[in-house]
């Protein structure tokens, strides 16, 4: 090879890409190209005959839509409509922890009812399964939103004998924490700490059962406070796992490594 000229390397190369040229595609590549030309093809149809005329010519959505619902029928009334013949249960609705909840939320649609003079009788809610589509217990609502479980808490008294609808202010702070911390103590009913009261914790006053956003809660800061019963010197049954604070996990805080409302060791 050494002594091959410069033509003739330049023939090799030449039949080197001749010989890639009339390669076949590997079957894979050729399928997947064929895949792409048929989707393209039903993209290019879908375009044409499936996507409205109007779509896209004022933004991204059909166009036509905008005049057709134009054309149908007004259902809502709207809150203002409300006050005209019932602004006394409005002013207490404005001041009330409801303000944000649409009259028409909860009443339904009250456009007949205002053009009828009243004679077109909107929603009432009375049935006890109404209110608990908000206030049932979820844990996916936001920590400090008002919950119940429907089961337990007064079962079979409508929620309108106990709560004004429109300025719902609890007869009675509530006296568990599980009213609105459901999730939290169905973990703690089956842990270690089931026995512990919330308060040993946690410091809540009364304003923060009321309002809970308001008002939060203390919680432990310091390793020093789960060392009170864990301690190997702590004043505590002798049941209770301890461990030397000096020398376990002396970086970390104690909530870091263990839940505390389900502390199982790790």
């Amino acid at each position: 090879m050494e002594n091959n000229t410069p033509r003739q390397w330049r023939s090799q190369l030449q039949r080197v890409r001749a010989a890639l040229f009339r390669r076949r595609l590997p079957q894979q590549v050729s399928r997947l190209l064929v895949l792409f030309a048929a989707s393209g093809a039903v993209l290019l149809a879908a375009r044409q005959y499936l996507v409205p005329p109007t779509f896209g010519s004022l933004g991204h959505y059909r166009a036509a839509a905008v005049d057709e619902i134009a054309a149908r029928p007004i259902r809502y009334a709207g809150r203002d409509a409300c006050g005209d013949c019932h602004g006394d249960v409005l002013v207490v609705h404005a001041g009330a922890r409801h303000q944000t909840v649409a009259c028409e939320a909860c009443h339904g649609p009250a456009a007949a009812h205002v053009e009828s003079g009243g004679e077109a009788k909107p929603r009432v809610p009375r049935d006890r399964s109404f209110c608990p589509r908000c206030h049932g217990y979820d844990p996916a609502r936001p920590t400090g939103f008002p919950q119940i479980d429907p089961i337990a808490h007064n079962p079979l008294k409508p929620c309108f004998s106990c709560h004004d609808p429109h300025a719902p202010v609890p007869p009675n702070i509530p006296a568990s924490c599980a009213a609105c911390h459901g999730e939290i103590a169905r973990v703690k009913a089956v842990s270690h700490h089931t026995g512990l009261a919330c308060t040993e914790c946690h410091v809540a006053s009364d304003q923060h059962k009321d309002t809970p956003r308001l008002s939060r809660p203390s919680k432990p800061r310091a390793r020093e406070f789960c060392g009170r019963c864990h301690a190997k010197d702590a004043n505590s049954p002798k049941e209770i796992p301890r461990i030397d604070l000096a020398t376990h996990g002396p970086r970390y805080l104690c909530w870091q490594c263990h839940y505390p409302h389900d502390p199982e060791v790790h």
